[in-house]
């Protein structure tokens, strides 16, 4: 797993951000563009993974096992790295669920969550990480 180049911006995608720019068109599919082309490399946490497994399974986005299959081999698997939960964060969002994302965040030390989650957005910073919106983050590329 996990294309990169040495100066690749290390980040945590929150699922809301990371379904965005993988299924629709439009300025978070940039996004896409920056792991490929090895700009940033996006971590997972083996619960972080399985709430974008889960969510890609929604029935709203009709999706075959056969496409999400092919979003796992040629989008996701050769540029995402898998990091181990070495500092679990609790009671830090308002929203328990999201604190998952901060452990990633945390535990694999990267420079920024990219989130549409008001609860996380609100923190801006939590230790090292900065916390940005998908349209924040895209703009230092551009």
């Amino acid at each position: 797993m996990g294309k990169r180049k040495k100066e690749a911006v290390k980040v945590v995608l929150d699922t809301n951000i990371l379904i965005s720019a993988l299924l629709f068109k439009g300025e978070l599919s940039k996004i896409v563009d920056l792991w490929k082309n090895g700009r940033i490399v996006p971590f997972f946490s083996r619960e972080t993974f399985d709430e974008f497994v889960r969510v890609l399974e929604y029935p709203k986005f009709s999706l075959t096992k056969t496409e999400i299959k092919t979003i796992f081999e040629q989008e996701v698997i050769p540029y995402f790295e898998v990091v181990d939960i070495t500092d679990e964060v609790k009671g830090i969002c308002k929203d328990p669920d999201d604190d998952k994302f901060l452990s990633c965040a945390v535990s694999a030390f990267v420079d920024f969550i990219v989130s549409g989650d008001k609860d996380l957005c609100v923190l801006g910073k939590y230790r090292s990480v900065r916390i940005v919106s998908a349209i924040e983050f895209i703009r230092m590329f551009d």
